[in-house]
């Protein structure tokens, strides 16, 4: 991986420039493959335009890559920032989804092309298994400037790149080496005992001995420019291609042994560079027990090693999923750019009815005149296709029209693959992939997309399930929280519930207002240990409890404890923190009492917050039935704003929640924003900046006027 640097030459175009630049980052890093991608403007994706040192059918499933996936590149351009990946283990442990569709002994390195004004996308470099597991500083130097210096050719452009539908695949520019001249190496090969042929990066034979002809079975004029498991039906198996495909990404010899019918074992030794692979054949003298001639053997149709890494590619992405939403979403991201569609529905049948559960590349009205159809509706083949499982293909208006002559007005679209989503045999619903134009279904892509089915009808299957379970928690939580909070002279009040991002089960975090009279009112937050129904339903017991006392007018020492003897009389499993809060509004002063809760923040004034961490706090509830809850005193001045939360809001994996509340603390010190609900999203984005909070969160905000 040493290199040279130094600007490249002057091309006659922005993509020409690109192409070189890209070259020669590959040829003096000594990378195996080198790969350029360019941001789209309109969505966050990016396409790739230029590969160098692999076939172009390798990359399918790469063509088009969410901005939003879990990849090297992705990381780096979101990061802004050198990756590397020094070996196969790295990748598996980082990016599981890549490792899983490139399982080679390779190593990576991602830089994000960085300008002035914006990041224009990024490059990925591969380097054989004998590769380092860490970049050397001068080879991260060399990688980052030659970035910078293509960014800076996109920054002085006079206009945007273009995108191009397919990568510009770019040579290498293998260094000269001296060679024997061509009759003698001929000669010299033909008086081996061996057979020897060469294949380019593409997997076609560019030379073979009259020696390799003879054992593969076939003359050297029908092999010479055909790939070996397309020209030789006993090659044609995808183990035999997915060495062909080791050898060109890991850039490492490898052997195999293959059977040529009837029982002629041949011994396959691959010697890849970076112009293509030498190949020694020799016949093994061993041979195997006899078998079936080839002519009565009848062999399965085999997808491409191609497509089945496309397919891996894909499987691994729908496992992600999560909700309808998101499979939606990755179809519409992964699944189409990958077989040239434009449209997506998604369809169940609920009621006898076809309902639209997930679109895309359709206007909304025209899935509205869909949307409810009759199963057995003649407008689109969809129901036919759910009721009879078998998937049906249609590559012209004209084909659509002929059996259901209303489709092509309806949807616009020029040709439609209607896949049915059955798993073992029950049918969960339709997926109908569609195209701007007529578009001829191979074989093979048929074979592909019917497999996918399967794939896409088990991910709808989970993320239907997940949606309802969704659902119903979040509607039986919902329904444990007080519905409003009671208006209370002299006090703005806000509060929000926030369930944990990831996860279906109902939380125990809870809030409470109660009005007392005109001048005093009490709040309580608390958090019931576990995600389940059982806390759920212990927190509503714990709710009930804290109104009964209260209404009975017991002091906030005594809430606490009577509460606490309750839990500890119900036995319980579950512990429960709490904090109870008495505000005096014409005193001016609360009244605080903890059973093990985190301290509330208090802000007096602008620039000016701290954490009530001088309450001192009793055991959680449901410990001791005999414990005793003290009860501190602070003052409530004017306009000052008392923050009760869970923690959910300040526990943060890896990090001292100390520090995340004294963090807190200072946004809420530091902020200008004097509406309550915008200083709920203020507190809540400060921790959790991503949204992706891994517990509950409950917020409740008082401001004294």
């Amino acid at each position: 991986m040493s290199g040279i640097s130094g600007p490249p030459a002057c091309h006659k175009s922005l993509d020409d420039a690109l192409d070189v630049g890209l070259a020669d980052i590959v040829r003096h890093t000594g990378a195996s493959t080198g790969v350029l991608y360019l941001i789209e403007e309109e969505e966050p994706a990016m396409r790739l335009v230029a590969l160098c040192g692999l076939p172009l059918e390798f990359t399918a499933p790469w063509h088009r890559v969410s901005l939003t996936a879990s990849l090297p590149l992705t990381d780096a351009i979101r990061e802004d920032r050198f990756v590397w990946v020094g070996c196969q283990d790295d990748l598996a442990h980082r990016y599981p989804r890549t490792a899983a569709v490139l399982p080679y002994r390779i190593a990576f390195a991602a830089i994000p092309l960085t300008g002035v004004r914006r990041c224009w996308g990024g490059i990925v470099l591969m380097w054989p298994a004998d590769v380092p597991r860490e970049a050397t500083p001068r080879e991260r130097g060399y990688i980052t400037s030659s970035a910078r210096r293509l960014a800076r050719l996109l920054d002085d452009a006079p206009h945007p790149p273009t995108l191009p539908d397919r990568p510009h695949v770019v040579p290498a520019n293998a260094p000269v080496r001296p060679v024997l001249p061509g009759l003698a190496a001929a000669e010299y090969l033909e008086r081996l005992p061996e057979g020897a042929l060469s294949l380019d990066l593409e997997g076609r034979i560019t030379y073979i001995t009259t020696t390799a002809a003879r054992l593969l079975g076939r003359s050297a004029d029908q092999l010479l420019g055909t790939r070996p498991w397309q020209a030789l039906p006993w090659l044609d198996d995808p183990v035999y291609e997915d060495r062909y495909r080791t050898a060109v990404i890991s850039r490492a010899p490898l052997s195999f042994t293959a059977v040529r019918p009837p029982d002629h074992r041949l011994k396959f030794r691959f010697y890849p560079d970076v112009s293509g692979i030498s190949v020694r054949i020799t016949s093994h003298a061993e041979q195997t027990p006899p078998g079936p001639r080839e002519a009565t053997v009848h062999r399965a149709p085999v997808a491409r090693t191609g497509r089945m890494y496309q397919l891996t590619h894909l499987s691994a992405a729908l496992t992600e999923t999560v909700s309808v939403r998101d499979l939606v979403d990755l179809v519409a991201r992964e699944i189409l750019p990958a077989f040239g569609a434009q449209g997506l529905t998604l369809w169940a049948a609920e009621a006898g009815r076809l309902k639209v559960i997930g679109f895309h590349g359709y206007p909304a009205d025209a899935i509205a005149r869909i949307d409810g159809l009759p199963l057995h509706t003649d407008l689109t083949p969809a129901g036919q296709v759910l009721a009879s499982g078998t998937p049906a293909f249609f590559s012209s208006p004209a084909e659509m029209a002929a059996r259901h002559p209303e489709a092509p007005q309806i949807s616009g679209k020029q040709a439609w693959a209607i896949l049915p989503l059955t798993i073992r045999g029950r049918a969960v619903g339709c997926c109908v992939l569609s195209y701007n134009r007529p578009h001829t279904f191979t074989a093979d892509e048929r074979a592909v997309l019917t497999a996918l089915a399967g794939l896409i009808a088990q991910a709808l299957d989970r993320a239907r399930m997940y949606d309802a379970q969704q659902h119903l928690a979040h509607g039986l939580q919902k329904a444990l929280l007080p519905r409003a909070l009671p208006a209370v002279a002299g006090l703005d009040i806000a509060a929000r519930y926030l369930p944990a991002s990831h996860g279906i089960e109902v939380g125990g975090d809870f809030y409470d207002l109660l009005r007392l009279d005109d001048t005093s009112a009490v709040a309580v937050i608390g958090d019931v240990e576990g995600h389940s129904i059982a806390a759920a339903a212990l927190m509503g017991q714990v709710r009930t409890a804290i109104h009964a006392h209260v209404t009975a007018g017991a002091t906030p020492d005594q809430v606490l404890a009577r509460t606490n003897r309750l839990l500890a009389e119900l036995d319980s499993d579950l512990l429960v923190s709490c904090l109870y809060a008495h505000l005096d509004l014409a005193a001016r002063e609360i009244a605080l009492a903890s059973a093990g809760h985190v301290p509330p923040l208090l802000r007096l004034a602008r620039h000016h917050a701290r954490v009530l961490d001088d309450i001192e706090p009793g055991p959680l509830l449901g410990i001791d039935a005999l414990a005793h809850y003290p009860v501190t005193m602070v003052s409530l001045p004017a306009d000052a704003t008392l923050a009760l939360y869970t923690d959910g809001l300040v526990e943060v994996a890896g990090t001292d929640t100390t520090q995340v509340t004294a963090s807190l603390v200072g946004h809420l010190a530091g902020t200008d924003d004097t509406d309550l609900e915008g200083l709920i999203d203020g507190l809540v984005h400060h921790t959790w900046p991503t949204g992706r909070h891994t517990d509950d969160i409950a917020v409740l905000l008082l401001r004294a006027s």
